[in-house]
C-alpha cells in the first residue's frame, strides 16, 4: 500500500516537471521574458537545464536541452520505480 503511494507520488512528480518544462518552452515563444509565469516556470525549470546546458550547447541555434530533460525525468522514474519495485 505504501509503496503503490511512493511509486504514484513518483510518477506524479515526473508527470508535472515534464509538463512544466513543455509549458516553459512553449511559452518562451509567446511571453516576454520579464513576465511572471515564465519567472516563475524559470525558476523552476533553469536549475535544471543549465547542467545539461553545459554539456549539450545549442546546435545552429536549436536548444535541445528541455528534450534531453524530459528524457531524463522519464528515465530516473522508470529506474526509481523499478528500485521500489524490485525492494518491495
Amino acid at each position: 500500500m505504501v509503496v503503490m503511494l511512493l511509486i504514484d507520488v513518483i510518477r506524479l512528480l515526473g508527470r508535472v516537471l515534464s509538463i512544466l518544462v513543455i509549458a516553459y518552452v512553449i511559452l518562451g515563444y509567446f511571453l516576454p521574458p520579464y513576465h511572471s509565469i515564465r519567472v516563475y516556470l524559470a525558476r523552476i525549470v533553469e536549475p535544471l537545464l543549465l547542467p545539461i546546458r553545459r554539456v549539450v550547447p545549442p546546435i545552429q541555434m536549436i536548444d535541445f536541452s528541455p528534450l534531453i530533460l524530459i528524457i531524463l525525468i522519464q528515465v530516473i522514474e522508470f529506474i526509481l520505480v523499478s528500485l521500489i519495485l524490485t525492494l518491495r
